[in-house]
């Protein structure tokens, strides 16, 4: 199975092309994560057709998309967003939804209780906590870094030293680990969740109320 997988949910712009085997963990056979978070429409796009062109595959040859969902920032997780929709609406394929903070925890390991943690911009953090066994177990929030809860926490991975514990890699979601989140449900060809982003906060834009009158009633 050919999986395209792409997320736009921090500061990375990441393509990935995957082969799933019947067992095991996912192949890379052609990546590429730009760390741009002013340009991710501009690389995106350039970015799959890099990955499909050095596998040498096209994307009549694909299987399955799989994107991460965010938490992340309004306009970068749309660009990911969309242009999986728009791929998988055009060719016919399946997209899987990846909760973005789940593809850096799975990648980070198990062994000890994990807080993943990403920049949600105006001094503020996106967070959730993962058990020992990797699962997730609270959030994801969107939070100032002092009100993110510690307790009982031993590492960190995501945005780098914000919180003082110690971090283990990696920073941003990679390709290899956002398929791998969604491994049995991609073999068992089972029908993908709703694609919904998660965006955390409102929208900056508010629809306006009505016109004040400027004359005596």
């Amino acid at each position: 199975m050919l999986v395209l997988a792409l997320d736009t949910a921090t500061s990375a712009v990441t393509a990935g092309l995957l082969r799933l085997p019947a067992a095991g963990f996912p192949e890379v056979l052609a990546e590429r994560v730009t760390v741009d978070a002013r340009a991710h429409g501009e690389l995106l796009m350039p970015s799959v057709c890099s990955v499909l062109a050095t596998a040498g595959v096209s994307m009549r040859d694909l299987d399955a998309v799989v994107c991460g969902v965010g938490p992340g920032p309004f306009t970068g997780l749309r660009v990911g967003m969309v242009t999986a929709a728009a791929l998988g609406d055009a060719l016919g394929l399946p997209v899987f939804p990846v909760c973005s903070l789940d593809a850096i925890a799975y990648r980070a390991g198990t062994g000890g209780p994990l807080l993943v943690i990403t920049d949600a911009r105006r001094r503020e953090v996106y967070w959730a906590r993962y058990d020992e066994s990797g699962a997730r177990i609270d959030g994801p929030h969107v939070d100032r870094p002092l009100d993110v809860p510690l307790a009982g926490v031993s590492r960190v991975a995501g945005v780098p030293d914000v919180l003082g514990l110690p971090v283990v890699p990696p920073q941003y979601p990679d390709p290899a680990g956002l398929v791998a989140v969604v491994a049995t449900t991609l073999r068992a060809r089972a029908t993908p969740g709703p694609f919904h982003p998660l965006y955390l906060r409102r929208p900056d834009a508010w629809e306006p109320g009505p016109r004040k009158r400027v004359t005596p009633v």
